[in-house]
């Protein structure tokens, strides 16, 4: 008998400091493409994650003590994997679940708020980092879903009022995945571009399977074939860099206004390819960082060993808001949280961002970008190790970075 109630003793103390570690974290479940053609991209906005939990955490954390955690799940970037990953990840008591790429966040948005009509003590919230369709803060928008990104519209509004006053941009052929992102930014950019430039002649407009053309050489003589000296695209990726790289190939001398041309990686392939030819929409960048801020990202790159320069200012804006949010919220509720997300403020590097009430919609400062060579005035750090970084060509404040709310949200009782 006395070894019976030893044996219980031991297993219980065992057990005791899971259970308070499990008590202590607030799971912040992150959904990316940690592997494939995309995998790379995943991986550093991970650590980028896992940066801004740190800065979290050393300040001690939330709600007297608790951790933010970043639980990494590799969805591949498709919706299938996602709902498969989504209901463990729910099963292992993750109730904040962050995504991108606008196939898979369609998937998560409406899984949620299934869940959370039929669960109502067990409530999810989404936090959208990066998926760009404007439908998720519109036409689909609910209560459970918060974006931290300007989406696609916002974005191509600030990138075509920069390409309105560059007059040598007569013939534009647009470029972008088939899928709800790329759908949006080429019906956006076509419509923007008529409003602002009537004079500009929209010379092609294609859309690609994502993440599958390997050979983007029948394309490029698409494109020159057209007369086009300007490619507008929302491409990102392998998608983004492998075309980049044919059109040097090709002697295309186009110049490339992108959405999504920041994203890590991007540049490891096209790297030199893009120089004075590339431009593009983003957060901020790291020769926008002022020196407290450059150091972070440093320490932060030197601790994970990253390619990137660990400035992919979404992910420190979407925990730093959560983070904000449970303090207000003074607790880790879901419900709670994600009412005190709305209207709440970020005073990040850019200046200060909000999260819009009505519709869940970030608005915040956005740059648009050029790609030089470094040591350039403006260009002091280089990205994937090309020689060659991101210079400021102009930057919207948020008050002149928004978009019609065109939502209609039911919202749970308190």
């Amino acid at each position: 008998m006395i070894h019976r109630l030893v044996r219980l003793a031991v297993i219980a103390a065992l057990a005791f400091p899971v259970a308070a570690s499990a008590a202590d974290t607030i799971k912040l479940g992150f959904f990316g493409g940690l592997s494939g053609a995309q995998g790379h991209v995943g991986e550093e906005q991970l650590k980028a994650f896992k940066a801004a939990a740190d800065i979290v955490n050393a300040r001690g954390g939330v709600l007297g003590g608790k951790k933010i955690e970043i639980v990494a799940y590799d969805n591949k970037n498709t919706p299938q994997e996602t709902l498969i990953l989504l209901k463990q990840a729910i099963d292992q008591d993750v109730r904040y679940v962050m995504a991108t790429v606008s196939s898979v966040a369609h998937a998560i948005t409406e899984a949620v708020l299934k869940h959370n009509e039929r669960n109502p003590d067990q409530a999810v919230v989404f936090l959208d980092y990066n998926a760009l369709d404007p439908a998720l803060t519109e036409a689909k928008c609910n209560f459970w879903h918060f974006r931290f990104e300007s989406h696609s519209g916002m974005q191509v509004n600030a990138l075509t009022d920069y390409m309105a006053k560059q007059k040598g941009i007569r013939k534009v052929y647009l470029f972008n995945q088939d899928y709800a992102h790329g759908q949006a930014v080429a019906k956006s950019s076509r419509e923007m571009l008529a409003a602002k430039r009537p004079d500009i002649e929209i010379v092609g407009d294609d859309l690609i399977p994502l993440s599958k053309v390997k050979d983007f050489a029948p394309y490029v003589s698409k494109i020159r074939a057209s007369g086009a000296d300007t490619v507008m695209t929302g491409n990102w990726g392998n998608d983004l860099s492998l075309l980049v790289k044919a059109s040097a190939e090709a002697g295309l001398k186009a110049d490339y206004y992108t959405i999504l041309g920041k994203l890590p990686g991007t540049w490891v392939t096209a790297g030199a390819a893009g120089a004075g030819r590339m431009k593009t929409i983003d957060a901020w960048h790291i020769n926008a960082a002022n020196p407290a801020w450059e150091k972070t990202l440093m320490d932060a790159r030197a601790k994970y060993g990253a390619s990137s320069n660990m400035d992919y200012l979404t992910a420190y804006r979407v925990v730093e808001m959560m983070a904000a949010a449970v303090t207000k919220a003074g607790t880790d509720d879901p419900v709670k949280v994600a009412f005190a997300l709305e209207g709440a403020h970020y005073a990040g590097p850019t200046g200060d961002s909000w999260m819009r009430a009505e519709d869940h919609q970030i608005i915040a400062p956005t740059y648009v970008l050029s790609f030089a060579k470094q040591g350039q005035p403006g260009v002091k750090h280089d990205v994937d190790g090309t020689g060659y970084g991101w210079k400021t060509e102009a930057l919207i404040e948020a008050k002149d970075n928004g978009a019609e709310m065109k939502c209609k949200m039911e919202r749970p009782q308190r």
